[in-house]
């Protein structure tokens, strides 16, 4: 098994995203693009102390960049937007 510690990137935090942590306890993290759900599941279980009831996984694309006559991309990365049990909270999305 890889290390938990490894699959979530950071906490993804716009203000639509802020919406959803109130209205209906969901958080959203870029994670590493490898994971599958189950493997995320067990780690935010075990990280964060609470229980998941969803995941929903989709793959992000990055976005074309310019600068001068050179042209580029972005990385692409992977987004989980996160259920959590009724009652549960992760703290790091309480202070935004």
């Amino acid at each position: 098994m890889k290390n938990q510690f490894g699959f979530i990137s950071k906490p993804y935090i716009t203000e639509k995203v802020l919406f959803l942590n109130e209205d209906q306890n969901k958080v959203v993290f870029k994670i590493d693009r490898t994971v599958n759900k189950i493997e995320l599941k067990k780690a935010i279980e075990s990280i964060f102390n609470v229980t998941v009831e969803a995941i929903n996984t989709l793959n992000v694309r990055g976005k074309k960049k310019r600068l001068g006559k050179w042209e580029g991309r972005r990385g692409d990365w992977k987004k989980a937007i996160v259920t959590l049990k009724e009652g549960d909270t992760i703290e790091y999305f309480e202070g935004a």
